[in-house]
């Protein structure tokens, strides 16, 4: 089993200086390895149906509403799920909000719970984008938090850090994870490309007061 972490918006709540009102924390779960694989496979050979360089990175904020359409129709028709944690941070009080660190790990640590009942010994794989520090106690935070020494089942094999411009399935957790969060904006293109993979959808959501 394969699963794939990425978040749109920030950890800031400096509203008036541009932090981001949401932060959405996405997984996108393989159970069959050789699935992820073969979807693996399919993003890259969409990059030469679209004559993009074998570098080229499908990000959903810098790439063109075609290119994301594009990306989305290839990947629908694969086996994989996805679950998602909205946080509306404008909710939370400045005690909730603690640490940014803190704050990030447990919106982490909830879309992980959420998923719980479809982990079975997931090799976690999560962007690097973020502060290698971060990451690095994510990886503890979510093995003590989400494996019990009392569950019969280890939800969580293990948990590692690669760059998204390198992993074809981080990309698609980082094109999953802006399409929900286009889908929250006022934007005219907010449910374009949520209702492309929602069939995808197990589960996404809103935390707020």
């Amino acid at each position: 089993m394969l699963v794939f972490v990425d978040e749109a918006g920030d950890v800031g709540f400096k509203f008036s200086k541009g932090s981001s009102r949401l932060f959405i924390v996405t997984m996108t779960v393989f159970e069959d390895d050789k699935e992820a694989k073969h979807c693996d496979q399919r993003i890259e050979l969409l990059r030469n149906e679209l004559r993009l360089p074998k570098q080229f990175e499908f990000h959903f904020n810098q790439n063109s509403p075609e290119i994301r359409q594009d990306f989305l129709q290839a990947v629908a028709p694969y086996k994989f799920f996805y679950f998602a944690i909205v946080v509306d941070k404008d909710e939370f009080s400045r005690k909730e909000r603690a640490t940014a660190e803190a704050f990030y790990q447990h919106a982490c640590g909830l879309v992980f719970e959420n998923a719980k009942p479809y982990l079975n010994e997931a090799a976690v794989v999560i962007d690097g984008s973020r502060s290698i520090y971060f990451k690095q106690n994510l990886q503890r935070y979510l093995k003590t938090k989400i494996n019990s020494s009392s569950a019969t089942i280890r939800y969580i094999k293990q948990v590692k850090v690669q760059d998204s411009e390198k992993n074809n399935l981080l990309q698609l957790a980082d094109m999953v994870c802006g399409a929900i969060n286009r889908s929250f904006s006022q934007k005219a293109d907010a449910q374009v490309y949520r209702k492309i993979i929602a069939q995808r959808e197990i589960s996404v959501e809103t935390l707020s007061k």
